[in-house]
């Protein structure tokens, strides 16, 4: 019996010994199976699409790479962009009105401009270091600018007076500054107001030496006036104007490639109107607005047909979108990647003419610290020469472009 019961024994222990080992085992093989599921990170499945030897694959260290920084390396080997804050003047409108209490064509400065500031962010784009374009992106007002103000005579008579030393003159002008020598690099000594009286003891171009109840000094003759209410105007017949222009033989600046053209054309207001009246113009946008090429030539110094021709020639005889919409005869802040967006809005056409004159003349036409309009020095930035090449190295890409407006320009004169 006992004998037996060990044999029993004896058996039920080794069943119970393989339950345990069977046991372990399963346990192992679930512990191998989720070390490689979840543990083993190098090893590398891939399909394979060919009957070629793999000995070849190396396995990929790409958890060893920045991969940004491979993207800006190479970025920056053959291309990048780089954003940037300028500040720059922000230029003023000048506002045209009419006043018939003065002669007809009479130009009197009522309001001097004051320029603002801008902050401006462009972009520049270089390709292997070398600056492949750049354009504005947006700008922002720092210091708003104060427009000028500008009567022109609308009045039946015209008068060809002309002061003389001795006479009395008014300040037209909100405010006129007085100075030292007749230029506005010399000394301010001192600011009259509107409505001030004044006695011109000598003259010298654009500039009267006056004196006044407490000053001496030389101001700016456009903003004066010899009007008062006793003034008599002689009746205007177109006869007084032709009396006082030239003829088609006697065009102060005579028309070729290489003129000058921070020089005023010398053409009569009524010559204006006859060389920009045309069929071409279908909106007659030049035609009712050709007064405002001659005041530019009175006021900056410019050839008014010039920056007539480049007028035609940006808009298409004023027929462009910009033109027609915004008052934009130039494409004036356009840049190429959205011109339409970038360009101006002008409240009319006498404002966009106003400005780009000021522009050529103050960047384009003058060397640096030049004495121009409005107490103002040309900056010069893009200045190569006062010519038609000259202004076309910075002002347009199309290496033609001096060629067009001088078409234009031929164009016009040869109407005279």
């Amino acid at each position: 019996m006992k004998s037996k019961e060990k044999t029993k024994k004896h058996i039920r222990l080794n069943i119970k010994n393989l339950i345990y080992l069977f046991a372990f085992c399963i346990i192992i093989l679930y512990m191998y199976i989720f070390y490689n599921i979840y543990f083993d990170k190098n090893k590398v499945y891939a399909k394979e699409t060919n009957n070629e030897p793999a000995d070849n694959i190396t396995i990929s260290k790409a958890e060893q790479v920045n991969l940004e920084d491979i993207i800006n390396n190479n970025f920056s080997e053959n291309q990048k962009e780089e954003y940037f804050v300028e500040e720059a003047e922000l230029e003023y409108i000048t506002k045209y009105t009419t006043n018939p209490d003065l002669p007809k064509g009479m130009i009197q400065v009522v309001q001097e401009g004051r320029e603002g500031s801008q902050e401006i962010t462009k972009k520049r784009v270089y390709e292997n270091d070398q600056v492949m374009s750049e354009e504005q992106v947006s700008a922002k007002v720092t210091k708003a600018a104060i427009n000028k103000v500008v009567e022109i005579g609308g009045g039946a008579y015209k008068s060809n007076y002309k002061v003389k030393v001795g006479d009395t003159v008014y300040v037209t002008s909100d405010r006129l500054s007085v100075y030292v020598e007749p230029n506005e690099n010399s000394e301010k000594i001192a600011t009259l107001e509107k409505q001030n009286e004044l006695k011109v003891i000598e003259i010298q171009n654009d500039w009267y030496k006056i004196t006044s109840s407490y000053t001496v000094g030389y101001v700016r003759a456009e903003s004066t006036t010899y009007i008062n209410s006793n003034t008599k105007y002689e009746k205007y017949t177109a006869n007084d104007e032709n009396s006082k222009g030239t003829s088609n033989s006697q065009v102060k600046t005579p028309l070729s490639f290489d003129m000058p053209l921070n020089k005023p054309s010398g053409l009569t207001l009524e010559e204006f109107k006859k060389v920009l009246t045309d069929s071409k113009d279908k909106n007659k946008i030049f035609q009712d607005n050709a007064q405002y090429f001659y005041y530019i030539e009175k006021q900056y110094n410019i050839n008014g047909i010039f920056v007539a021709a480049v007028g035609i020639h940006e808009s298409s005889w004023g027929t462009s979108k910009i033109a027609n919409e915004k008052n934009n005869l130039f494409g004036y802040g356009a840049y190429d990647s959205n011109p339409y967006n970038g360009a101006y809005n002008f409240a009319n056409y006498s404002e966009s003419i106003d400005l780009i004159a000021r522009v050529f003349v103050k960047y384009y036409l003058n060397p640096k610290g030049t004495s121009i309009y409005d107490n103002e020095k040309a900056q010069g930035t893009y200045y190569n020469g006062a010519t038609l090449s000259g202004v076309n190295t910075r002002y347009a890409t199309d290496k033609n472009w001096a060629n067009g407006v001088y078409g234009h320009m031929k164009y016009l004169y040869n109407k005279l």
